[in-house]
């Protein structure tokens, strides 16, 4: 998956109100970058205050081969 790939993901993951973390790690399963959604599916705000986390997030599918996306839910 691409760079773009990725964060386009990552924003689609973020609309959705029951994600409560998405966690990044690499192939060896060490975290590279993990992102906590305290307020829910606010979809556009949170796309504008995880702006410097995406772009990081891009930077780092752009060096590392390969990633693994976690999503943590809030339990129902």
């Amino acid at each position: 998956m691409s760079s773009d790939g990725l964060v386009g993901k990552v924003k689609e993951i973020l609309r959705d109100a029951d994600v409560k973390r998405i966690v990044v790690k690499d192939d060896k399963g060490k975290v590279l970058l993990s992102i906590p959604v305290t307020w829910g599916a606010a979809g556009a705000v949170a796309a504008i205050a995880l702006a410097p986390l995406l772009a990081a997030l891009g930077v780092i599918a752009a060096l590392v081969t390969r990633v693994t996306v976690e999503v943590e839910r809030t339990k129902e």
